[in-house]
């Protein structure tokens, strides 16, 4: 079974980075397309970014310029660089994974970041 587990949130001050990591068991993770996907409160869950199996990278509106995702094969990790970051950000981030899928069926147990003064 796919297992994801999230680490790296925390509060932090609007402005400020984090650095979100994302550890996977499958042992076939180069032909996985992994994401991140967040859920603020009162919200409904969003992909906020994917890299996929060919190294493409994709990202939504509000953290373009903003967020990098990045992954690396060799430890089966993702990562989800997050700068300048705004009270908006607030929300549990999920790591996703799919096998060429339209849906994103595998999940980690969320992180949550806050966004706060």
């Amino acid at each position: 079974q796919v297992r994801l587990m999230e680490s790296g949130g925390g509060l932090v001050q609007p402005g400020g980075s984090l650095r979100l990591s994302c550890a996977a068991s499958e042992i076939r993770f180069p032909l996985y397309d992994m994401g991140w996907h967040r859920q603020a409160p009162g919200k409904q869950r969003e992909l906020v970014a994917a890299i996929m199996r060919d190294g493409s990278r994709t990202y939504t509106e509000s953290v373009q310029g903003r967020f990098t995702i990045s992954r690396d094969n060799a430890r089966n990790m993702v990562f989800l660089q997050m700068t300048s970051l705004e009270p908006e950000d607030t929300a549990v981030y999920y790591c996703s994974a799919k096998a060429g899928s339209i849906s994103w069926p595998h999940w980690g147990q969320g992180t949550q970041v806050t966004v706060s003064s």
